[in-house]
């Protein structure tokens, strides 16, 4: 006697709840029967290799990107929040408690804190103090580029050297499943299992990497506004102290 169409029914019932429950936002699953690729820009069906070769070489060819979130370093942990292009940089950074902008204009780099700042900074010689300080303070103090400054804060600003060191994964590359960064499709590749650094790149359009966990848990950045237009300028002339010529003496 053949099997009934009521058990049929029944394995049919039960193989469709299965399918339902593997369908889990987040967990790399996917519903069965489905294309997890399909309307994607096809990177995930890449060996993890190529899809990191293919995100850096996105962002490389990128004309501008912004940065926010936590880099550690040392013992630092900085706070950034910069937007980056081939031409300059604009953007905030906040390193124990003390908070300052960052303006690159081409090569020129400009520097905004207030007073409080100012007073600590040494740069490797006296800091500034007293009125020297108050003038300084919260105004865009042109750094030449001599100055120890310079070399320790524009690098916050140069967006190939940033991103270079950046997004370079750590041990063996390996794809960790499918996720989402603000509601866009991505698949994470990620170094010595995790330990090394994971990237999520996106699945939609160009396969931009769009957020960053750092190795050994030194920070995590999200990376949007991938080829927004942003073109940095420079600051008024009254909001300006030439750092080389027009810095008081005490």
């Amino acid at each position: 006697m053949s099997a009934t169409p009521l058990g049929r029914n029944r394995r049919t019932a039960l193989a469709g709840a299965l399918c339902a429950g593997l369908v889990v936002t987040g967990t790399g699953l996917t519903g069965c029967g489905e294309d997890p690729d399909a309307g994607t820009n096809g990177v995930g069906k890449l060996p993890a290799e190529q899809i990191h070769k293919r995100t850096l070489a996105a962002a490389e060819a990128a004309d501008t990107v912004r940065l926010s979130g936590a880099v550690v370093s040392g013992k630092t942990t900085y706070k950034l929040d910069i937007k980056l292009s081939d031409d300059g940089a604009s953007g905030a950074v906040t390193a124990e408690d003390a908070t300052f902008r960052l303006l690159r204009v081409g090569e020129q780099l400009y520097l905004k804190a207030n007073a409080a700042f100012w007073e600590q900074e040494d740069g490797g010689s006296k800091g500034a103090a007293g009125t020297v300080a108050e003038k300084l303070g919260g105004k865009y103090v042109k750094v030449p580029d001599e100055d120890p400054a310079y070399k320790r804060f524009s690098g916050f600003t140069d967006k190939d050297t940033l991103l270079t060191g950046l997004l370079a994964l750590h041990g063996g590359l390996s794809t960790d499943g499918r996720h989402e960064v603000d509601g866009v499709r991505t698949v994470r590749v990620a170094g010595g299992d995790g330990s090394g650094g994971a990237l999520d790149v996106s699945l939609e359009g160009k396969p931009y990497p769009l957020r960053l966990s750092r190795a050994g848990n030194a920070g995590a950045l999200t990376l949007t506004d991938w080829n927004k237009p942003f073109t940095p300028k420079p600051p008024p002339t009254n909001e300006t102290v030439d750092y080389g010529t027009d810095l008081p003496t005490t």
